[in-house]
């Protein structure tokens, strides 16, 4: 296993292939959850902003989308333990293998048979090329845009395509994209549009410098009290890694890393001028 500065297992050889096995195989194994976790907290948003602004399908930035998880999640009210069941089929002894055209063709059918009760328009926006292709492909994603707005300016089109998003939601990515990508995304939306934001930040991240960036734009921060469970360790050396640089950055990991899972906490930002943040 490679680990990175954190101490974080690298995982980055599930989000270049060319459908989601790698991905779902690989995370299964970790009970991998938290988009389910967030499910509920995203729907509710969705919800509330629908009723609060009067916009029929609102358009949902997903920022490190990946395959689009969230999307399939949100959009067609699968669960993560159906998607693990449905890309670990072929890790069946005796079970052919499906080609990725076929399997693309059994998504795109969830797509055409699981219509949401509420349209929302999802975008993906991630560094992966492969992951957001499938995801636009299979339905699950409405628009991808392939960049990383870490290290660059979004272009022309992907301007267009950033602006008029209503949500920006994330979970997990946050520590590794920063305030700097947010800012990007806010910067591309027309007429002072402002859109809000949930964010589901591994603990050991601290979100400070978002947090004071977004309020220099105008928006107000608060963390949910709850903590979720993002995935367990993918190894001793993992955990051991990792709680020595939480032990440095100061955070209290007795009942939580300490018992062997990773841990994310939840972060709402609205703009100032709008009455409620919960």
């Amino acid at each position: 296993m490679r680990y990175d500065a954190t101490g974080k297992v690298t995982l980055d050889h599930i989000y270049d292939r060319p459908d989601p096995r790698a991905y779902f195989s690989e995370l299964r194994t970790l009970d991998y959850c938290v988009p389910q976790q967030a499910k509920p907290y995203f729907a509710k948003l969705i919800k509330e902003y629908r009723e609060a602004r009067q916009v029929a399908a609102p358009q949902v930035l997903d920022i490190g989308c990946s395959y689009g998880i969230n999307a399939a999640l949100l959009k067609y009210d699968v669960t993560m333990d159906e998607l693990y069941a449905r890309y670990g089929a072929d890790d069946r002894p005796g079970t052919p293998r499906a080609t990725p055209e076929a399997l693309l063709d059994r998504d795109r059918e969830l797509s055409r048979s699981r219509r949401p009760t509420h349209p929302v328009r999802f975008v993906g926006l991630d560094t992966s090329g492969d992951a957001l292709s499938y995801a636009l492909r299979a339905g699950f994603l409405d628009d991808a845009v392939h960049a990383d707005l870490e290290a660059d300016e979004p272009g022309p089109r992907q301007r267009a395509q950033l602006a008029g998003t209503d949500l920006v939601i994330s979970t997990g990515c946050l520590g590794y994209v920063t305030e700097r990508t947010l800012t990007r995304v806010i910067r591309a939306q027309d007429g002072g549009h402002r859109p809000w934001m949930a964010h589901f930040v591994l603990r050991m991240f601290p979100f400070d410098t978002v947090e004071r960036a977004l309020a220099g734009l105008g928006y107000r921060t608060i963390r949910v009290d709850e903590v979720f469970k993002q995935r367990r360790f993918a190894s001793a050396q993992e955990q051991s890694l990792m709680l020595e640089t939480m032990s440095g950055a100061g955070v209290d990991t007795r009942g939580l890393e300490a018992e062997g899972w990773l841990y994310a906490q939840l972060y709402l930002s609205r703009p100032s001028d709008e009455a409620g943040n919960g």
